[in-house]
């Protein structure tokens, strides 16, 4: 029985240290995060095609994978994008476990070798990988010197001050203050630095302004930069403001600009504010054209014949009292009424016939 136990607790021994050392393998050769990019191979002749992965990137990211030249892995694209061939450059977006790969051309930088194949986020957090890549044919040079005349780092979180206004509810630029604090970690100060300032929306490429700060920071110094900017009238949505220093980015910093629901709300007054005044319009001049009533009854007064609108000529009130004590003469009859009232189709009381009676002679007495 005691062998046998021996032998189990040994058997057990060996496999929890097998178990362990399997467990630190992976982390021992895994990378500490940072994304990584490949080539299938290290050398290629212009116009050929050449397949870049890449692992360790952030799920869902857009990348742009360029062909640069005046560049190397340590000091990165020196020229900047001016130094790439941008017109075949490739976008693609990382898998769900932040990999990806894609072909792209061997196209001729505008600068000699030594030559990198540039992969850069375009939206979110900024990062880029660049992988050497040696091209037949092309000419190579040294890569120019660079003078230390100060690096500036920030060294903390930039900080987006300002706020909307009325005016900027109703479509006005919006405008902010990007304030960061930035030290210089080089050996020569640094007086009046230019920045760069860009701000993209969606997936467009920065569109970068210089902004000039006065100050000198000496070696080993802090200083708080601010930078204004503004965007264009009726801007809205997610932006991304990027700041950057001798070609190098410094920081990012989202912004989400809101909608102008005020010029939402113009539109809408204006669709019912204007159909109603036209109507109200339309309305005035209807009544102003058309006759009135009056102008009815006077436009048909004098259509009828003079032998209908002429009236018998008024008499006196019977029952008012007379100051001699006589009754009321009746007036004077008018010929001219007398005329019309003859010519009626139809009679008066006053111009009513008497009733003939037959000529019978009369007699007196019984007969």
């Amino acid at each position: 029985m005691r062998p046998r136990t021996s032998r189990t607790r040994a058997m057990a021994l060996v496999t929890a240290v097998l178990l362990l050392c399997a467990a630190l393998v992976p982390v021992a050769g895994a990378d500490d995060g940072k994304p990584v990019v490949t080539l299938a191979q290290k050398e290629a002749a212009k116009g050929a095609e050449l397949t870049v992965s890449g692992t360790g990137w952030r799920p869902g990211a857009l990348l742009m994978l360029l062909v640069c030249g005046q560049s190397s892995p340590g000091t990165g694209v020196i020229g900047g994008t001016n130094s790439c061939a941008n017109a075949d450059g490739r976008a693609v977006t990382t898998d769900a476990k932040g990999a990806f790969s894609k072909p792209v051309p061997v196209a001729a930088p505008p600068k000699p070798c030594p030559c990198v194949v540039h992969v850069a986020t375009v939206t979110g957090e900024q990062a880029a990988v660049d992988a050497e890549l040696t091209i037949t044919g092309h000419p190579v040079a040294s890569l120019p010197t660079q003078t230390d005349g100060g690096r500036l780092a920030v060294l903390t979180t930039p900080d987006l001050r300002g706020s909307d206004g009325l005016l900027t509810w109703f479509g006005a630029p919006p405008s902010r203050t990007l304030v960061l604090t930035v030290g210089n970690l080089g050996s020569a100060p640094v007086k009046d630095p230019v920045f760069q300032l860009g701000t993209s929306h969606g997936v467009f490429a920065p569109q970068w302004e210089d902004r000039q700060w006065k100050g000198t920071i000496n070696p080993g110094q802090k200083a708080e930069v601010k930078l204004g900017f503004e965007l264009s009238a009726g801007a809205h949505g997610d932006y991304q403001v990027s700041v950057k220093y001798a070609q190098k980015v410094l920081a990012t910093q989202p912004w989400g600009v809101g909608r102008p629901w005020g010029v939402t709300l113009f539109w809408i007054l204006l669709c019912l504010v204007v159909p109603a005044a036209v109507f109200r319009i339309g309305m005035a001049v209807v009544d102003k054209v058309r006759p009135s009533g009056a102008g009815h009854a006077r436009r048909d007064r004098a259509l009828l014949p003079v032998r209908i609108r002429s009236k018998r000529p008024a008499r006196p009130d019977e029952s008012a009292p007379q100051l001699n004590g006589t009754a009321p003469q009746p007036p004077a009859a008018d010929p001219r009424s007398a005329t019309a009232t003859a010519r009626l189709p139809w009679f008066t009381q006053d111009s009513a016939p008497t009733e003939k009676r037959p000529n019978t002679p009369t007699t007196k007495g019984n007969p």
